[in-house]
């Protein structure tokens, strides 16, 4: 391998080693960002393009942000939700203790 085939291969493996940390850096950019609030969340994808989600690791890092932390036979995290009414809150820490109470998260539409 002559002089500018071993030039060749340097700048080759300098690319490369750019390309990774700028991917690796936008991954954890991207990662850091789905920790966030949903609201917050949302602001901050709008100003990402749409192509990123081609090139970097979305659903997996999707997957572990969003995955949360409760096992089989947890207890629920205490939430309150507005009645549908209007008339004010409901708090499941308010309901268990009076009544079995079924969580469903899914979508019907």
């Amino acid at each position: 391998m002559g002089v500018s085939g071993k030039r060749l291969t340097k700048r080759l493996l300098i690319a490369g080693l750019v390309v990774a940390v700028v991917w690796g850096g936008a991954s954890v950019a991207l990662y850091a960002a789905m920790c966030q609030p949903p609201a917050k969340f949302g602001a901050i994808m709008t100003h990402v393009p749409m192509v990123s989600m081609l090139v970097l690791p979305f659903e997996p890092l999707w997957n572990r942000a969003r995955g949360g932390h409760l096992r089989v036979g947890d207890r629920a995290p205490d939430f309150s939700l507005p009645r549908l009414d209007g008339t004010g809150v409901v708090a499941l820490s308010g309901e268990y203790p009076f009544r079995p109470i079924v969580l469903v998260f899914g979508s019907y539409t």
